[in-house]
């Protein structure tokens, strides 16, 4: 193949030709580099570090209210680094778990069917149709897309109403489908798949279908591993929302709810679980965020390139 790329400043698109000189796809677009001298790379970074400070104080304060015993959560002026830690709240957090209504193991298996059922149903429904929206020639689909972009514009809060609403005509409240449902049908993970497969050739795909591959086949086989950041991001999002949820109306029975909701009830004990309240805080941080760590440049990659087409 030719058409390698010259020099850091060029501006045109170029084009990927084979051996007989046939355009078979395109490179990314290339800019300018900017001059920046040391003086505003300093300043940058002097910014770039204050705010940092400011969006890991309440992560580093969670850790430190976790460890802190009661007369020190208790101090007046509060104190923001522990002087004795200990793990004393977490002992109280685990007689509370032992004590409770339900056995703790089941709040965990609840949240593990609802996190794994919902993340993987939304990865599933949301891939396929984006490939639908972005390689297939649907009438309408322009159409379609405005719709899902729209409905990215209305709060939870907004759909709580029509969301309930469906799901008692359907029969399936207070049943895991009550939650695991409206997960499939999340507009963001659609949207940022179908930004993300734009940007793979068409020239690729009509190859394929050339070759006789199924459209299934393109999808899964094809599309799907040239678009990992984007679905792994849809993973990660999908899980930080489904960790968090705790059942709200949908979920009566206690056998059905999940381990956001216990947690929560601890929390709510007031000043005799303050020390436990603070333990349950960490727990439901430290999960998303470690979660977060692990596939962080992935989700980078696809919220920097989502928006961009050629």
């Amino acid at each position: 193949m030719t058409g390698v790329m010259k020099g850091f400043k060029l501006r045109k698109t170029q084009y990927i030709y084979d051996e007989n000189g046939k355009k078979i796809g395109r490179l990314a677009k290339r800019t300018k580099r900017l001059n920046r001298s040391a003086s505003g790379t300093f300043a940058l970074f002097v910014v770039l570090g204050i705010l940092a400070v400011f969006m890991g104080f309440p992560l580093v304060l969670t850790v430190m209210n976790a460890l802190k015993p009661l007369d020190e959560l208790f101090h007046f002026p509060p104190r923001f680094f522990v002087r004795n830690p200990t793990l004393s709240n977490f002992g109280d957090l685990f007689v509370l778990m032992q004590a409770s209504w339900v056995p703790f193991s089941r709040y965990i298996l609840n949240t593990l069917i609802l996190t794994v059922f919902g993340t993987g149903g939304h990865l599933l429904f949301a891939s396929a149709a984006a490939y639908a929206l972005a390689k297939c020639d649907l009438p309408g689909k322009k159409l379609l897309f405005s719709m899902v972009v729209l409905s990215l514009m209305f709060a939870s809060t907004v759909t709580a109403i029509p969301n309930f609403l469906i799901i008692s005509a359907l029969g399936i409240n207070n049943t895991y489908f009550a939650i695991i449902l409206p997960a499939f049908s999340a507009p963001l993970g659609l949207y940022l798949m179908k930004q993300f497969m734009e940007q793979i050739p068409e020239s690729l795909i009509e190859s394929s279908r050339i070759d006789g591959a199924s459209e299934f086949k393109i999808y899964w086989s094809i599309v799907m591993p040239n678009v990992k950041p984007a679905w792994l991001t849809l993973i990660i999002l999908s899980f930080q929302g489904l960790w968090v949820n705790t059942g709200g109306v949908f979920l009566r029975s206690e056998e059905l709810k999940p381990l956001s909701f216990a947690m929560g009830q601890i929390a709510q004990g007031g000043i005799a679980r303050a020390g436990a309240g603070a333990a349950v805080m960490f727990i439901m941080m430290i999960v998303p965020v470690t979660f977060f760590v692990i596939a962080q440049s992935q989700m980078i990659e696809t919220l920097t390139t989502s928006g961009m087409k050629d």
